[in-house]
């Protein structure tokens, strides 16, 4: 008994050293998306498991990007956030705690076109990322401004959907797929 005490009493206190806000995430799920926000690191990584759009996406808050694997074109994609556009770091936790959000409309909605050339080194937007997209083609895509005619084919283009209130479309052709 008296080993087992004293190895209590001093594991306890290195255990708790480990016990900070970013062991413990706030985990949720909506839909068919499960979510994962990491305030300290101001990252949230998403997995949806929609059959006709399946996807998981990183959302990098303290350098502003974006990165999504599309399963449907076995590629991913980086773009930069824009801050007016995105749900704030608050608004998806408030999200998953099934809080009303007052400011952030339904229907919003953002178009990007995939980039040509290839990103070369992944290890340089952070290992959630590098880790993400490693097994296939990573591409920057453009965010389209709003009401500018585009000549894509929209049979080209992805869907995603983050939470209710943003919808992402991602078009174009993937080279070399």
């Amino acid at each position: 008994i008296a080993p087992s005490i004293l190895v209590a009493f001093f594991l306890t206190p290195s255990l708790a050293l480990l016990d900070i806000s970013d062991s413990h995430p706030l985990d949720g799920s909506v839909g068919t998306q499960s979510i994962r926000v990491n305030a300290f690191r101001g990252m949230v990584s998403i997995r949806d498991n929609n059959v006709l759009s399946e996807w998981d996406g990183i959302l990098d808050y303290k350098n502003a990007l974006l990165a999504a694997k599309l399963f449907s074109k076995m590629a991913c994609v980086l773009a930069k956030m824009d801050p007016s556009a995105f749900p704030t770091l608050d608004d998806i936790i408030k999200a998953l705690d099934h809080k009303p959000l007052k400011h952030y409309p339904s229907t919003h909605g953002l178009t990007y076109t995939v980039l040509p050339g290839r990103v070369k080194n992944l290890a340089q937007y952070g290992m959630s990322i590098k880790e993400m997209c490693r097994d296939v083609p990573t591409y920057f895509v453009q965010q389209q401004k709003e009401g500018s005619a585009l000549a894509i084919n929209p049979d080209s283009c992805s869907e995603v959907q983050l939470l209710s209130f943003l919808g992402l479309s991602i078009c174009g052709e993937i080279p070399g797929l």
